[in-house]
């Protein structure tokens, strides 16, 4: 694997899952395969979970580890081609890639939507500069797009739970056989415009499970990518397509999951209002009567969570609630997907 960006870039999602059981029975089992090797973090954007788990994982695999906050001590970076650099960035990034790239063997890179322009932001102009000047394997630790390693961590997660659920043990011989589930993702509000990175990943890796059914519900307006809401099967042809539903509280019956997730608008029947808040309707907020809609749901969000707008505190608190765990799992995701990039350097 040369990059790592969306769930195909894992092949056999299955055999994905196997690795990610194998390696949390034994965390340091692959530790001489990164012996020597050094990754390179590159934050854009600020980060807790992502920054703490990949340098854990990279530690586990044996790795040296750099990290390099480029708004905290590095120059500033101009991004776009043909511009005349008499502002505040001193670099661009086509000249600090290379150089980066000369003193490590892996690179992961984090960097937001700038929530101004959909075609750039699309386009995922950092990221691909990374993928084609660097020459290094490059995966993504949140883009402008999508955010793999969460929902990599997330199917995991939920996994887990349907094991504990229906009295399964997980491991080596994992495999998507056992009883389907329903996992609904659902806009809710908040305070500040965010980018639709998460949900975006986290439709697309459900559809690439097998044995779980997606809903997405929101209000008008808050359309994703069509893109995103189905996924083909690079080894069957088979193409999922997640159901959209406005009524959330028909979404919700019947949910085994429920994931609670803000963004701004994606500016698919919207395109002026690309980034923009559309509603800050409170009916949206996850608490205890909208669980109660659900078959016993489990809650989910990627943390950091803003309490009283996206889900009530006695909800986030509960025993249905898997936040923690998720956040424990991207130890695990990051691993597989670092395990998997050693093995082809």
């Amino acid at each position: 694997m040369k990059s790592f960006v969306n769930p195909q870039d894992l092949g056999d999602l299955q055999i994905a899952m196997q690795e990610a059981f194998e390696i949390k029975n034994d965390r340091f089992k692959y530790q001489h395969l990164g012996k020597n090797k050094t990754l390179m973090m590159i934050f854009f954007n600020n980060s807790l979970r992502t920054r703490l788990s990949t340098q854990k994982a990279a530690m586990n695999l044996g790795m040296n580890v750099i990290v390099l906050d480029v708004n905290a001590g590095a120059w500033k970076l101009e991004t776009e081609r043909g511009v005349i650099m008499d502002g505040d960035k001193a670099e661009h990034l086509l000249e600090a890639i290379p150089v980066m790239a000369s003193y490590c063997d892996v690179i992961g890179v984090r960097s937001f939507a700038g929530l101004s322009d959909r075609e750039y932001d699309y386009a995922e102009t950092v990221l691909n500069q990374f993928l084609k000047y660097s020459g290094k394997p490059v995966f993504a630790m949140e883009t402008a797009t999508v955010h793999p390693l969460q929902a990599f961590a997330d199917l995991i997660t939920m996994e887990e739970s349907w094991a504990k659920e229906h009295s399964y043990s997980l491991g080596s011989d994992f495999t998507f056989s056992h009883p389907k589930m329903k996992a609904v993702l659902t806009w809710a509000p908040h305070c500040r415009a965010l980018p639709q990175a998460v949900p975006n990943s986290f439709a697309q890796w459900m559809l690439a499970a097998p044995d779980v059914e997606l809903v997405v519900t929101h209000p008008e307006g808050y359309e994703l990518d069509p893109q995103f809401l189905q996924y083909r099967n690079p080894a069957t042809g088979e193409i999922r397509q997640a159901v959209v539903e406005y009524d959330q509280k028909k979404a919700f019956e019947g949910a085994d999951f429920i994931y609670a997730k803000n963004w701004s608008c994606p500016g698919v029947s919207k395109p002026e209002a690309y980034g923009q808040i559309l509603s800050k309707d409170m009916s949206w907020t996850v608490d205890t009567e909208h669980m109660s809609w659900t078959n016993n749901g489990k809650f989910m969000h990627c943390l950091p969570v803003r309490r009283g707008l996206i889900v009530t505190d006695d909800v986030i608190e509960s025993q249905n609630s898997l936040v923690i765990p998720e956040a424990a799992n991207r130890e695990i995701s990051c691993s597989v997907v670092l395990k998997r990039i050693l093995e082809n350097l």
